[in-house]
C-alpha cells in the first residue's frame, strides 16, 4: 500500500487540467502528459481533474489509514515532472512487479511508478496496470 506522502490527497482544486498540461514548458512531456490522459480517461472512464497544482486525477477514492482517519484522493492520478512522469497506484506498485517487466524501463519508489519517456514503453501494457489498479481500488467492475 502506498504511503500518504505520495498519494494525490487533498481535494482536486478545480483547475483545468488542459490549461496545466498546456503550461508544460517541454513538449516531449506535454505531449506525453497528453498522451497519458487519454490513455487513463479511457480505461478508468473518469474525466481528469487537477489536485494541487500539478497532480492529474481521475475518479476519487477514499483512503482509509490503520489509525481509522480518511481521506479523499484521486483513484489513480499521474504528475509530468521534469525528470520523469509519476503514476500514481493508490494500491501500490509493488503487486505488479511481474507485469512490468515488459513494461519498459521504469522505476518503483514507495507506490509510485515513474516512467523517464513514455516513447520507451508498452502502452498497452500501461493501460493494463491502470485498470487493475483502479479495479483494486474498487472503481471498476
Amino acid at each position: 500500500m502506498a504511503t500518504a506522502e505520495q498519494e494525490p490527497s487533498g481535494t482536486a482544486h478545480g483547475g483545468d487540467a488542459d490549461a496545466f498540461v498546456s503550461s508544460i514548458a517541454d513538449p516531449v512531456r506535454r505531449q506525453e502528459a497528453r498522451t497519458l490522459i487519454e490513455l487513463i480517461a479511457r480505461v478508468t472512464g473518469e474525466p481528469p481533474e487537477l489536485w494541487g497544482t500539478s497532480v492529474i486525477g481521475f475518479g476519487r477514492h477514499t483512503y482509509r489509514y490503520p489509525s481509522g482517519l480518511q481521506e479523499d484522493t484521486a483513484a489513480i492520478a499521474f504528475s509530468p515532472r521534469k525528470a520523469d512522469t509519476t503514476l500514481y497506484l493508490i494500491d501500490g506498485a509493488d503487486g505488479y512487479r511481474a507485469m512490468l517487466v515488459p513494461l519498459g524501463p521504469h522505476k518503483i519508489s514507495r507506490g509510485s511508478l515513474h516512467l523517464k519517456r513514455l516513447a520507451d514503453v508498452d502502452l498497452e501494457v500501461l493501460a493494463e496496470l491502470v485498470r487493475l489498479s483502479y479495479a483494486a481500488v474498487g472503481r471498476l467492475a
